[in-house]
């Protein structure tokens, strides 16, 4: 029996019982400390353990099995745990002292009977106190690093409570108790765990709070499901539970698991394999769970487009909680953990990046060949400009996961849409890369488009207008850093570029019926059949025109100034040089339409798309009265 007690009760890191303080420490006693220990003193002490003990043993007290010891008294609470401190250490010297009389049977049953005491009291902490001990208000309370430390050296009785009562006026009620109970659990806890009683004492905890992350898990939302369930699932279900899955991972990482990491490595500090043990087969099960979703939710069939945006937030949501993962799931035995989180960034970041190749084939695969009416901008660019300006939102995101992915083959796309091969020479980042090649591949197709114009100079406008919206929806987004004001710049000379183009076809006849010289003496009769061509001209082009539209303010005011520019000034020289020449001819206003008003009142109609049947001018009044009409019913 001594053998086996000595197995039991023998911990190295246990101090030894000191001498008496009256006493000298001459070398013989300290070589041997049992010969000058009193028998008297090893009686008083298992009785006074006795006494107190046996006050709280809830099958001989009535008033023991109803009452909680801590709730009661805590100064007394702390007094028995020093009794029990003093009780294993007096065992401890039984047992290297050999002793064989009925001490040390009296002295186990007084432990074991104290140590049931203990566990009760564990349990009912545990219990009683769920409100208080919930991962919300520990989380807050404190952190890992800064958890209060509890008081191991139950000579200093109270101290605890009056540390964490003296500082109750800058806390609030929760945190209060809060601290109070976890002071209480993390010193019965080591006295549990010193007496060799540590089992008994991890199983009451890890039933309690196992529990509590189950329910927290639960309440969050998060629950099993297989690949069928999901893709049975319409997309308002499925979009419902990722938005649930999304708060249950704030949730979780900021209180729940958070918050039993900071209560399990408080409560059982005096022992890191314990503390491992205990969070581990707490938390491990619900913390796969959580983080296995993501791995079922992109296997649905659902739409790209409609999915794209929900995985990318999955994505987020794990990754910028990446290091309070790896932090609280630090143990080797959660590591289970972590895998899972890691597995299911990247199955996300395979479904973006699969995501993206479909979006960029979607345009490319687009059969509409109906010219957009006036040359305005294309549903293609709308939708897929939408769609890009959402994606820059996710640009440090998508950096991450596009940083790997091999460029674009250019082979694709014709070598015409390609800049000289000097540009090539410094590579631009990944992300800006395949940024700009999807709204290359936009272009290409838009180009496409822009062929099923009759008009040719439709189609230059058809171009003008869809870059122009690009450009601009780059510019109030988080694409303009993404791609870039070089970019910007680049795109910008295009539209003005396809803007020439138009207005050369669509006003060149306009501008070459008007002489080189304006002031250039000529006959009546040339000076008549120039104003008839310039009448035919300038109407053909207006009506042409006026069926246009151009959404951007900025280009429209651009190109009617351009066009006004190099007609209004001319022919308004002309027209003062040659009427005093015309005027006196027969059926001059036949042939002499338009005053240089009535020309600059008839150029701001253009490009609102609201081509109306032409008619001449009876006057420049009326003439600037329908003009203004017209605009004013167009911007209304």
């Amino acid at each position: 029996m001594t053998k086996g007690m000595r197995s039991i009760c023998f911990n190295p890191k246990t101090p030894s019982f000191s001498i008496s303080p009256r006493s000298s420490p001459s070398r013989a006693s300290l070589s041997t400390p049992r010969r000058s220990f009193s028998e008297s003193m090893m009686e008083q002490i298992i009785e006074t353990a006795s006494s107190m003990i046996m006050k709280w043993n809830p099958e001989t007290s009535t008033y023991a099995s109803v009452t909680s010891l801590f709730y009661e008294d805590k100064r007394e609470a702390m007094q028995f745990l020093k009794c029990v401190a003093d009780l294993q250490k007096a065992m401890h010297l039984l047992v290297s002292e050999g002793s064989t009389d009925g001490r040390m049977v009296r002295a186990q049953n007084l432990m074991q009977i104290a140590m049931k005491r203990l566990q009760k009291e564990f349990y009912q902490i545990l219990s009683t106190n769920r409100a208080y001990l919930d991962p919300e208000s520990i989380s807050t309370r404190s952190s890992r690093a800064s958890a209060r430390s509890s008081t191991s050296d139950y000579e200093d009785e109270g101290s605890a409570e009056d540390e964490i009562r003296a500082a109750g006026d800058s806390i609030s009620e929760v945190e209060h108790f809060s601290s109070i109970a976890m002071a209480d659990l993390r010193s019965i806890a080591e006295c549990m765990i010193a007496s060799g009683y540590a089992k008994e004492c991890v199983n009451v905890y890890k039933i309690i709070r196992k529990s509590i992350i189950d329910e927290g898990i639960y309440r969050l939302g998060v629950e099993r499901m297989s690949s069928s369930q999901v893709n049975k699932m319409d997309w308002a279900a499925l979009d419902l539970r990722i938005k649930s899955w999304l708060d249950a991972v704030k949730i979780s990482m900021r209180t729940l698991f958070t918050g039993e990491r900071i209560l399990c490595d408080h409560v059982f500090a005096v022992s890191d394999f314990i503390r491992e043990s205990c969070f581990s087969e707490i938390s491990r099960e619900g913390a796969i769970l959580l983080f296995g979703i993501p791995e079922v939710l992109v296997k649905t069939k659902k739409s790209s487009t409609e999915k794209m945006f929900r995985v990318l937030d999955m994505y987020t949501a794990i990754s910028e909680n990446w290091v309070e993962i790896e932090s609280i799931f630090s143990f080797e035995s959660t590591s289970i953990v972590r895998s899972q989180a890691l597995n299911s960034l990247v199955r996300l970041s395979d479904s973006i990046l699969t995501m993206l190749s479909d979006f960029e084939s979607s345009i490319q695969k687009d059969s509409s060949r109906t010219p957009v009416p006036g040359g305005d901008v294309h549903p293609l660019t709308l939708h897929s400009m939408n769609y890009l300006t959402l994606l820059g939102d996710y640009g440090s995101i998508l950096s991450d996961i596009i940083s790997d992915w091999p460029p674009p083959v250019k082979s694709s796309l014709p070598k015409s849409y390609f800049d000289s091969p000097d540009s090539d020479d410094t590579p631009a980042p990944p992300m800006s890369a395949r940024f700009a090649w999807l709204i290359l591949v936009l272009l290409c197709k838009l180009d496409g488009r822009a062929k099923h114009y009759k008009d040719v100079s439709h189609s230059y406008l058809f171009l003008a207008n869809n870059l122009r919206y690009i450009i601009s929806k780059v510019q109030t987004s988080n694409l303009q850093y993404i791609l870039g004001e070089e970019w910007i710049t680049k795109h910008e000379a295009k539209v003005r570029q396809f803007a020439a183009n138009c207005e050369r076809l669509a006003w060149g006849q306009v501008f070459a019926s008007l002489p080189e010289n304006p002031s250039a003496s000529i006959s009546p009769e040339e000076a008549g059949k120039i104003f008839k061509l310039f009448n035919s001209s300038f109407e053909a082009a207006h009506r042409k025109q006026s069926s246009c539209f151009v959404s951007d303010p900025k280009l429209r005011d651009e190109m009617k100034v351009s066009i006004a520019r190099k007609l209004t000034p001319v022919y308004r020289e002309f027209y003062n040089k040659q009427m005093v020449t015309v005027e006196g001819q027969r059926n001059v206003r036949l042939f002499v339409r338009y005053a240089p008003e009535d020309i600059e009142n008839y150029l701001p109609d253009l490009f609102f798309g609201t081509s109306e049947t032409w008619s001449s001018p009876s006057s420049s009044t009326t003439s600037s009265s329908s003009s203004h009409q017209r605009r004013s019913r167009l911007s209304s």
